[in-house]
């Protein structure tokens, strides 16, 4: 590739003077375009941007000298080469050099002289451009650079914040796992006493004519099954007991709720819903979620203690990214609010902690956000507060939602009659109350019971004789009741085994025995009854295959 000439602008007054140097700087190998006038030569600069400007200082419209400062002024790549044979002296050669001029050549001057000058401003000339543009392109890299480390410094803010998020999730969780833990511990000793409360209530209610006792035996009934539902909420805030989730119209459960809202909120707060009709099905279980809206709806109404409205609303929410607590998807959220005297951020962090309340002693228990909480991540969803004191508060609810999925029909159980002499049974309970209340109840249905203290007992009662079915509670101390049960199945193998207990892990009771018979803490006569004639006779379909 041929390299280009480089271009000079040769600027005079007089035609031969002007030819004569044409002619030079051609023979020296450059290309030149000539100009006669000062306003010629701006022109051209203008036009054609030549490498070098030689310059006369006498020109008949503008002197060279302001010629020379213009250039500079709007071209400063331009070099400019003046040259005079008038102005000779050193004061004309320092004026012009002031004007902006990059060299003065006195003329005539040689033509290996002006070639040599020339060629001096080309050097100039180039450096300057490679100066540049290496200014250019550092300029260029320092952009850039600046640019990636502002994008680097953004990113790390980001995944800071996430960090942190992720630790407040991390300890959150922690805390839940801790107080889920002493939660359990609790309801599962809560519901042995419940249990024998309740068993043995029933018993009296059984047996006893006087009105006035079954009165008091009924009032008696009530506040037990008022303890049932506390211990339920521990549960569900533990997250040992399952759920029964499936695809669950939560538009048509909150509707369903609408007179039971009524009487809870009273006369005094206005209940508004807000249904979306395509919010369609979630994953969640319709009791628990009932309960769950009624806490939250009955924690909104505390708030407000003089009047105002509480606001139920559901919606369909997408989810295109991972948002810390929540995967991408979809979801299902319940939302309530209220227009009472709202929380501070030290109340919400604390409002999911069981027995944590701000209501006065007597008012709460603190656990009905727990129940909220443990619900929500137990069907796989989340619960979020915003809150402003003074102005109000909205709990919502994200549930997953239901895609696709078909609501699974429901049979109610009704206990069948249990003919006399039914059986023989084997009760395993280490609690001598609860062991003793299901004694007396499975002899009042006819049954005969052998019971025992300890899984070790129980096993030497078997070896002794072998009953139709043996109940076994789950927690109790030395041999658990999944222990209990591999032992057993694994020398009578077709005996039937039920389990019972307040407070046993179902995700670890299924690991340990697989499908086996499972009854909860507290439970009614007639549940017991149903669940031990169900066991029975499956095992004897068992033997008979």
């Amino acid at each position: 590739m041929t390299t280009p000439k480089p271009l000079i602008l040769n600027v005079d007054d007089g035609e031969v003077g002007r030819y004569a140097k044409t002619r030079q700087l051609r023979h020296f190998g450059y290309e030149v375009v000539e100009a006669a006038t000062g306003s010629d030569a701006l022109a051209r600069v203008e036009e054609l941007k030549p490498a070098v400007v030689l310059l006369d200082v006498r020109l008949p419209d503008i002197s060279g000298i302001e010629v020379c400062t213009i250039i500079k002024d709007r071209w400063p790549e331009v070099m400019v080469l003046q040259s005079s044979a008038t102005f000779t002296g050193v004061g004309d050669r320092i004026r012009g050099l002031n004007s902006g001029a990059d060299s003065y050549l006195v003329q005539p001057a040689e033509p290996e002289e002006l070639d040599a000058a020339i060629g001096a401003l080309l050097r100039i000339r180039r450096a300057e451009d490679d100066l540049r543009r290496s200014r250019d392109e550092l300029e260029r890299r320092v952009e850039e650079r600046t640019r990636s480390l502002a994008e680097a410094n953004a990113s790390l803010r980001r995944e800071i914040v996430q960090r942190e998020r992720a630790e407040q999730a991390l300890i959150q969780a922690q805390k839940m796992e801790a107080i889920g833990r002493l939660t359990g511990g609790l309801a599962h000793d809560f519901n042995n006493l419940l249990t024998a409360v309740i068993g043995n209530l029933d018993l009296i209610r059984s047996r006893a004519p006087d009105a006035r006792v079954l009165r008091l035996v009924e009032n008696a009934s009530k506040a037990a099954e008022r303890g049932s539902k506390l211990t339920a909420q521990l549960l569900a805030f533990s997250r040992t007991q399952r759920l029964a989730v499936k695809p669950t119209d939560v538009n048509g459960v909150i509707l369903n709720m609408s007179e039971l809202l009524a009487q809870s909120m009273g006369h005094t707060v206005q209940v508004i819903t807000r249904l979306d009709p395509l919010a369609g099905m979630a994953l969640a279980d319709d009791n628990q979620l009932e309960l769950a809206v009624l806490n939250l709806a009955i924690n909104a109404r505390d708030a407000m203690p003089d009047n105002g409205r509480v606001t139920i609303s559901t919606a369909r929410i997408a989810l295109d990214a991972d948002d810390g607590a929540l995967p991408p998807g979809s979801y299902l959220t319940v939302e309530v609010a209220d227009t009472g005297s709202g929380m501070s951020p030290d109340v919400i962090s604390r409002a999911f902690d069981p027995f944590f309340t701000t209501k006065p002693p007597g008012k709460g228990t603190g656990l009905g956000l727990g129940q909220v909480y443990g619900v929500a991540r137990q069907c796989g969803g989340e619960v979020r507060i915003q809150s402003e004191v003074g102005v109000g508060t909205q709990v919502t609810l994200w549930l997953r939602c239901a895609e696709g999925m078909l609501m699974p029909g429901e049979t109610a159980a009704t206990p069948a009659k249990v003919p006399s002499n039914a059986g023989r049974i084997l009760l395993i309970d280490d609690d001598a109350d609860v062991r003793e209340t299901i004694q007396e109840l499975l002899s009042e249905l006819g049954y005969a019971v052998r019971a025992a203290d300890s899984g070790k007992t129980g096993l030497a009662l078997l070896a002794e004789e072998q009953p139709d079915l043996v109940i076994v509670d789950f927690a109790m101390p030395e041999m658990t009741g999944a222990e209990v049960a591999r032992a057993i199945h694994g020398n009578w193998p077709a005996l039937p085994i039920l389990f019972v207990s307040g407070h046993a892990d179902t995700s670890a009771l299924e690991t340990a025995v697989g499908g086996a018979p499972f009854l909860r803490k507290p439970f009614r006569p007639a549940d017991l009854a149903l669940a031990v004639q169900d066991a029975i006779e499956a095992g004897r379909e068992s033997r008979q295959e």
